[in-house]
């Protein structure tokens, strides 16, 4: 992942304001620790903080056409690069870099190429010639993306808040699938795939159609230049992920360059579930293993630093970052730069334990969509943020845009939970990848139940959370929590320590608006609460809360 600043339209211009761009810059030099890169062009800049994985030597950014008249930055990887370079025959590279095709497809193209990129991304691009600017984010948002404005009338984006929060006025959440463009002005949605509207898919399941779209989702990420792995938890997803990966690696270039032998890196406290069955599957795979303690203490210590890189109070996101926060800088300690990662499965395929309470396979399926267009306020904020903030890139093979077309058309009846079929949350995955003839994981991997990652790493961490907000948030305070935080209100003592957190890094009213709020059980949204009366009583984001569901439930409080 790479930092991004673009301002455009600033009534100053002097040296102060460029050195006032180059040190908001500096804020996300995390994100990209390789290189930093200016543009300036009149009251325009577009900065850029590099994190080199696809050609380190050759492709700092900002990124030009041959004549220099376009300037984009961009955050992201451009997996079909190499093949929108053979549309552009007629256009001169500069670079290795996948990213430099986007100022070649605005020139050949204009404003309407984004969908032709297959990729995660945030980007922005100047069009000098007539001092034209568009932005634009990625389908899902993998990548992060923030728009503000300036009091001066001054038009920023960035890959992050923290950049904004002091000179905008006003910032906001840019939307996955959006482009800006100053020509027309606002938002337009560039991205329009069938299960957006959220109408019942009809085509039939064929395991090995997704089996097969999977598997080429987990081949084109391999695309790197430097060290990588795979983020193993031993749960479905990041399984398969390594499974695949593992399986592939000695045939691609990445391979070749790196070694046949898959790293694969787990987190959690001793004796917590994850670690042991992740060690179970690398042993399985014959993975380097690399498996990371960390205790609650260490974890609570972190608490602050997390806040201020994910930039959320939200407490099911907080709770799972950070793990993966002290997960990714053991992994940078190790040389690698990029990782793989199981995010997106459970919003795709209904894998949260609360989709068994799931009436019909119409309601299924819209509250899949619902969770897919939340993404980028939850895991692939977490994902993202909790690994940039070490210089660590996440990639996410269930959110291919092309295997999350194949995933949402097929007939919800097919993901539905049906104990009395065998089928259990995700059986349809699990069904693609069971192969007894040349088996990818050994059955009972295969089959496990969900463990969401907050929880896998060791029970203990949530309660030794719940157990430190509690020694810190009065029940006075938490009465009175209304009149403090009157948006998105705190409802527990762990959400309140939380929210003083981080009103401390951002004060604004525009920085509390980015983050969702609304009753949640087991990770639903506020709709899903409506399945089962007993869980308005036990509204906690834990898979533990899904009451009657997992096997090591909280106490139904009924």
């Amino acid at each position: 992942m790479c930092g991004i600043l673009a301002v455009f339209g600033c009534i100053d211009n002097s040296q102060a304001k460029r050195s006032r761009i180059i040190e908001l810059s500096r804020r996300l030099r995390h994100r990209g620790p390789d290189w930093s890169g200016l543009h300036t062009h009149d009251d325009c800049y577009l900065a850029h903080q590099r994190l080199a994985i696809v050609d380190p030597t050759s492709g700092d950014q900002p990124l030009y056409n041959e004549d220099k008249t376009i300037i984009v930055t961009v955050n992201g990887e451009i997996y079909n690069h190499m093949e929108l370079r053979d549309k552009l025959k007629s256009h001169q590279f500069r670079t290795g870099s996948d990213c430099e095709v986007i100022a070649h497809l605005y020139e050949e193209y204009g404003e309407n190429f984004v969908d032709m990129l297959d990729g995660m991304f945030s980007f922005v691009l100047l069009d000098t010639r007539d001092k034209s600017f568009i932005a634009a984010r990625d389908a899902i948002g993998i990548t992060p993306l923030y728009m503000g404005w300036g009091l001066d009338g001054s038009v920023w984006f960035s890959s992050e808040m923290k950049a904004l929060s002091d000179d905008c006025e006003r910032f906001v959440s840019f939307l996955p699938g959006h482009i800006y463009s100053s020509k027309n002005g606002g938002l337009r949605r560039w991205y329009n795939p069938p299960w957006f509207s959220e109408t019942i898919p009809s085509a039939p399941y064929d395991h090995l159609v997704l089996r097969k779209a999977f598997e080429k989702a987990v081949v084109k990420r391999l695309m790197t230049d430097v060290p990588f792995g795979v983020l193993l938890s031993g749960g479905l997803d990041s399984s398969l992920v390594a499974a695949v990966a593992n399986r592939y690696l000695a045939d691609t270039e990445a391979g070749r360059q790196w070694g046949s032998q898959l790293h694969t890196f787990c987190v959690g406290l001793k004796g917590s579930p994850d670690l042991k069955a992740a060690r179970e599957v690398a042993d399985y795979l014959g993975t380097r293993h690399h498996e990371f303690h960390f205790t609650v203490q260490e974890g609570i210590d972190a608490l602050e630093e997390v806040i201020y890189h994910v930039e959320t109070y939200d407490v099911t996101t907080i709770r799972a970052s950070t793990p993966m926060f002290l997960m990714s800088r053991k992994i940078k300690s190790l040389g690698v730069k990029m990782v793989l990662s199981g995010e997106g499965s459970d919003e795709i395929f209904g894998g949260y334990l609360y989709f068994h309470k799931a009436p019909n396979k119409e309601e299924f399926h819209q509250e899949t969509c619902r969770k897919i267009k939340a993404l980028h306020l939850y895991d692939c904020l977490r994902a993202n943020k909790s690994t940039s903030a070490w210089g660590v890139e996440a990639r996410v093979p269930f959110l291919d845009k092309e295997f999350i077309n194949v995933a949402m058309n097929i007939d919800p009846e097919w993901k539905m939970i049906r104990p009395d079929l065998g089928r259990i949350e995700k059986w349809v995955v699990r069904n693609a990848f069971d192969d007894d003839q040349n088996p990818y994981l050994p059955k009972h991997i295969l089959y496990r139940q969900k463990e969401q990652f907050s929880d896998g790493v060791g029970y203990s961490w949530i309660d030794g959370l719940k157990d430190h907000a509690s020694s810190l948030v009065s029940d006075s305070m938490l009465a009175n929590a209304s009149f403090v935080y009157p948006h998105n209100t705190p409802t527990t003592k762990e959400g309140y320590y939380y929210r003083t957190i981080f009103e401390r890094y951002f004060p604004k009213i525009a920085a509390r608006e980015t983050v969702p709020g609304g009753p949640s059980v087991a990770c639903s949204t506020a709709k899903a609460v409506e399945w089962d009366a007993a869980w308005s009583k036990n509204l906690d984001p834990s898979g533990r809360a899904a009451l009657g569901v997992h096997a090591a439930a909280y106490e139904d409080k009924a």
